[in-house]
């Protein structure tokens, strides 16, 4: 009974994470710890992953050459920034190859062209530079038609004698008689420069006006004259007055035409084509 039971010593704990090996056994070796990228695809997978979403989007594969120094180099990767990478690579290229935003930019570029609208200005400019000629052109046609518009002598007259007819004169009749009353104004017929003015045998009292064109234009047989050589007249403007001086039978106004004070010419032919039917 005296006999105390010796009391054991309690075990140390070791330690040590490993165990001592037994005797005689084989030391296990321990499992290499897993990074937590070892899940991940690998880099060339992700590499080629990267590619082919670019490619096929038709994007030029910048990124993927840049993949391939990274994988040649033994740089890591990140899975997600490469699928990011492409994902904006074909974001990217869907934003350039818009067909609406390219037809816009260019109807934009073509409006806001310095050389287009330059050209543009340029040809409205010689249009309406050639219109205005062209109207010009008319309106100074227009008034030569207007300035060279003859009217007739005499305001009340019969046609007493027509060019050519023969009979009371030495060959034929050189010209065209108004009938009218002694006093009657005369008128000139168009505008012109008088280049005679007074007493000429047969023909009496007579005026001759000399037109812009070079046409002699003979009053005859007037009872007075009230121009003078020299003095320039309009059409309609008063001359002189209606008489019976010269070779006659009664008061008239005999009238000749003479292009370029040549021979004379049917004076009834050249007031029609004057625009003026006597």
């Amino acid at each position: 009974m005296g006999n105390h039971r010796a009391e054991r010593a309690p075990k140390r704990r070791t330690t040590s994470a490993t165990a001592a090996p037994a005797t005689g056994r084989r030391r296990a070796s321990t499992p290499p710890r897993r990074s937590p990228l070892a899940s991940l695809p690998s880099l060339p997978l992700v590499a080629g992953v990267a590619v082919l979403a670019i490619s096929a989007g038709g994007a030029v594969a910048a990124g993927g050459a840049g993949a391939t120094r990274l994988a040649a180099s033994g740089s890591t990767i990140d899975a997600a920034s490469a699928v990011g990478s492409a994902g904006t690579a074909l974001a990217r290229r869907g934003e350039v190859v818009s067909r609406d935003y390219t037809r816009d930019s260019d109807v934009t570029a073509e409006e806001s062209d310095p050389e287009l609208v330059a050209l543009a200005e340029k040809q409205m400019a010689e249009r309406a530079a050639k219109l205005d000629e062209m109207r010009k052109a008319a309106e100074e046609q227009a008034a030569k038609i207007k300035e060279n518009k003859w009217v007739l002598p005499l305001a009340h007259y019969q046609i007493t004698a027509t060019f050519g007819q023969v009979g009371l004169w030495a060959s034929y009749h050189t010209g065209l008689d108004f009938n009218g009353e002694t006093g009657d104004p005369i008128m000139a017929i168009a505008n012109g420069t008088v280049t005679s003015a007074g007493y000429d045998g047969a023909y009496g009292n007579k005026t001759v006006v000399t037109l812009d064109d070079g046409t002699e234009i003979w009053f005859c047989h007037q009872t007075s004259i009230y121009v003078s050589v020299g003095d320039r007249v309009n059409g309609g403007e008063v001359i002189g007055t209606v008489g019976a001086t010269g070779h006659v039978t009664g008061s008239h106004l005999h009238v000749e035409v003479r292009p370029g004070g040549g021979g004379p010419v049917d004076p009834f032919q050249a007031f029609v084509e004057h625009g003026v039917v006597p």
